[in-house]
């Protein structure tokens, strides 16, 4: 292997996650560690640098690679704050007292990782490697941490998912603990397509008892949901990033459901009356609209009737 793919085969075994995994993190740590494409681990040194005229410098003059100077915001940004996190770096070990942004900022190996690194491919990696993850852990694993914190917990007919963070999913769990109780109590969850995640809740055979070809559930709206005793079909579309249910899109799913027997309801939801004004122009008659900070109403693109099918 060339040093590159060495430095990134070291990384990874000190739990940094997959985008610290890159080309530009390990010529960083190459940089720090003073190691040219001839060079031996077991000489790796601790060295302080900054990033500009240190590592980029290095990383020119040593394997060919040459960055814009803007760049530099992303070796600090995407590589050393990372590094720093992971305790793989220490920042500023020769004054701790240095303003954040000073011209003077520089970055070095930690001891803890230089005593490991020193080790790559002899028989003591293995050890050393696992000894360092015991006392001080992975980054990967404190990210994984965080983001399972950031969850959306809903729970859907008795069973308790957790969707990806963010807007369109916070609107989506509305749906299940605000819309669904009001104006559509005893429906089923057929599909709930989270934003990381478009398999999380699928009821492949409620879809296609009927009539929505199961194989084709990436052209269906964000949730739908079945009222099995009235036969209504709620197609709901969340509104954060994509559109409402327009005359286009009313299109495209009739066509999806043209051999299913069920009144379809279409309702596009937004999070709150702003967004819905950006979009009313492109909503299509014969739908609804629900808005999540008012959720007691219902807003009937109808004519003369409310809520139901066609």
């Amino acid at each position: 292997m060339s040093k590159i793919e060495e430095a990134q085969e070291i990384l990874k075994a000190l739990g940094l996650p997959v985008a610290q995994q890159n080309e530009m993190s390990a010529l960083t740590l190459l940089a720090l560690c003073d190691i040219k494409e001839v060079g031996n681990w077991t000489k790796a040194i601790r060295q302080s640098l900054g990033i500009t005229k240190g590592i980029m410098t290095f990383v020119a003059e040593n394997y060919g690679k040459l960055y814009a100077p803007n760049t530099r915001e992303t070796f600090r940004r995407q590589v050393l704050h990372q590094f720093i996190q992971g305790r793989i770096v220490d920042y500023n070990p020769d004054e701790p007292s240095l303003p954040v942004n000073s011209p003077k900022a520089h970055y070095a190996i930690s001891e803890k990782a230089l005593s490991v690194i020193r080790t790559y491919n002899t028989s003591k990696w293995k050890s050393t490697v696992k000894t360092f993850i015991a006392q001080v852990g992975t980054l990967s694993q404190v990210y994984e941490k965080e983001r399972s914190m950031r969850l959306i917990p809903v729970t859907i007919e008795g069973k308790k998912v957790k969707l990806s963070s963010g807007k369109h999913n916070e609107v989506q769990a509305a749906v299940i603990k605000q819309f669904a109780p009001r104006f559509a109590g005893g429906s089923h969850v057929l599909y709930l397509g989270d934003a990381a995640n478009k398999d999380l809740c699928i009821d492949k055979k409620g879809l296609e008892k009927i009539g929505i070809p199961i194989t084709e559930h990436g052209k269906l709206p964000d949730l739908v949901i079945y009222d099995e005793e009235k036969e209504w079909l709620f197609l709901i579309e969340v509104v954060t990033s994509h559109g409402p249910v327009s005359p286009k899109r009313m299109l495209e799913l009739e066509d999806l459901l043209k051999k299913s027997k069920v009144g379809r309801i279409y309702v596009t939801l937004f999070a709150d009356k702003s967004e819905f004004k950006k979009h009313i122009a492109d909503i299509a008659w014969e739908t609804e609209v629900w808005i999540a900070d008012n959720p007691d109403h219902m807003i009937h693109f109808n004519g003369d009737r409310f809520i139901g099918p066609r």
